[in-house]
């Protein structure tokens, strides 16, 4: 049975930035009762706190922390990019410990976002990009999803089981 890495805050576990969660989602309790969700809250696991300030991107891409080219920035002006990147490592290891090759993810967050991320600027504005969590995983061959493309990652998931691994 292959596993997937989700976020904790889409199974309703308050770890989000503001101390709230997403969900329920029905396909994601399905799985969780098949038994194949490993969870993570990366920036829970890189070390910070919840609640804990909102933090941006500064342009938006996490494979820019990844490379070292800039941090994580939270609305103070703190740099937070050493918790990120040990979340987005920790989150790797289950990766790497349960043989996952999708993932789940929240949207646009710093950490997980996989389609679109804020620019930085903590005025609401959206921009294409990755998280550093999503970045990470995707360098290393997930197929990484967000909440809003639950019907693809079902997907992609009925291909691996059928052992077309098509990507």
């Amino acid at each position: 049975m292959h596993k997937i890495l989700v976020s904790r805050c889409l199974l309703g576990e308050r770890v989000r930035y503001d101390g709230g969660s997403h969900g329920p989602f029905a396909l994601l309790e399905e799985w969780r009762r098949q038994g194949r969700l490993v969870a993570v809250c990366p920036e829970v696991a890189g070390g910070l706190p919840t609640p804990r300030p909102p933090a941006e991107i500064p342009g938006g891409q996490g494979a820019r922390v990844l490379d070292g080219e800039c941090g994580v920035l939270t609305v103070d002006g703190a740099d937070v990019g050493a918790a990120f990147l040990a979340g987005a490592r920790a989150a790797l290891r289950l990766v790497e410990a349960h043989g996952i090759r999708l993932a789940v993810l929240k949207a646009r967050s710093p950490s997980c976002g996989n389609r679109e991320n804020y620019d930085g600027s903590f005025a609401g504005r959206r921009v294409p990009g990755e998280g550093v969590t999503a970045a990470l995983l995707r360098r290393h061959g997930v197929r990484v999803f967000s909440e809003e493309e639950l019907m693809d990652a079902a997907a992609a998931l009925a291909a691996l089981e059928a052992g077309d691994d098509a990507r």
